[in-house]
């Protein structure tokens, strides 16, 4: 999901058109291409049960979707159609709507499988929308801006509009900038990261309530975040002991009431070139996004890649 600064340049995509593609095997890429074209930057990361996958583009806006079986992903959703200038989290839903947080409009975005915008909510003006959990009867979107968690009802086939469910002054401190979000699957409890302060927050999504998860062994502060059981995984940035920052997946193991973690097992790291942003399930394997938001020069080609030395 967006990460901590944000970076983003508007940029044109390039779209190869007229180029076979070769039929799909069961044979998975360890990489996958985003896009060819330059400054992309893409950040947000979703896979199917099918096997679908959409990433965002948060320098653009766009939408790339594929199937785990190709090496290449296509355009989705064109950059800055909608007013999408800038995309961070995308998450499906049981109707297989896709829904996409736009960070510099602070607007969520619902589109049908074909690609039709079906609702456009806006937050606040000043919000920053971020990642995004979806559950049976809502969506639950952080704003990096104001410290805010936003609902919006998903009942009947209709997206509600956006209201602050929890805001700053419900953390026991103010957040410095909420990121990675999940909800367990009785959809009743959220797990919210803080990148920058290096805490995660356990919400009571009935009641509101916010209380501060005990994280034991390492960092879980994260970018994007993967609730699967007891296992917590988290994208995290740490120093390097060079004086720079290598990223990598941290799995936490969690208590039946979701209020510690601990840190049992990480990926190998890699370095600041890639700053992978987020994490998601294949199968028997995970997939993160090599988004260059903090490399030097990004260069083209984007890809998402598999995690390395962590399942």
């Amino acid at each position: 999901m967006k990460t901590l600064p944000a970076a983003a340049a508007a940029v044109l995509t390039a779209v190869t058109v007229g180029v076979p593609r070769p039929a799909p095997t069961d044979v998975h890429p360890d990489t996958y291409v985003v896009s060819r074209a330059p400054g992309v930057l893409p950040e947000g990361l979703a896979v199917t049960a099918s096997g679908t996958m959409y990433v965002t583009s948060s320098a653009t806006g766009a939408v790339y979707r594929g199937d785990t079986r190709r090496a290449g992903l296509r355009p989705f959703l064109a950059p800055g159609a909608d007013g999408r200038t800038s995309a961070a989290g995308v998450r499906v839903d049981r109707r297989g709507r896709v829904l996409v947080a736009g960070w510099t409009t602070g607007t969520l975005f619902v589109y049908a499988p074909d690609g039709t915008l079906l609702a456009r909510r806006a937050a606040a003006p000043g919000a920053a929308l971020n990642d995004l959990a979806v559950t049976e009867d809502a969506v639950y979107v952080t704003d990096s801006a104001t410290g805010t968690v936003w609902r919006a009802g998903l009942t009947g086939g209709r997206v509600g509009a956006l209201v602050p469910w929890v805001g700053p002054d419900d953390f026991p401190a103010v957040p410095v900038f909420l990121n990675g979000i999940v909800v367990d699957p009785s959809g009743r409890v959220a797990l919210v990261a803080e990148q920058g302060g290096e805490r995660l927050f356990r919400v009571d999504l009935a009641d509101r309530s916010v209380t501060e998860v005990e994280v034991s062994g390492g960092r879980m502060g994260a970018d994007g975040l993967l609730l699967e059981g007891d296992r917590l995984y988290g994208v995290v940035n740490e120093p390097d002991g060079a004086g720079g920052t290598r990223f990598l997946v941290n799995l936490a193991r969690l208590d039946q009431e979701l209020r510690t973690a601990q840190v049992v097992d990480r990926s190998r790291p890699v370095g600041i070139q890639r700053s992978p942003t987020s994490v998601a399930r294949d199968a028997g394997r995970l997939l993160w996004v090599d988004s260059q938001l903090f490399a030097t020069t990004p260069a083209p080609p984007f890809t998402v890649t598999e995690v390395p030395g962590l399942r």
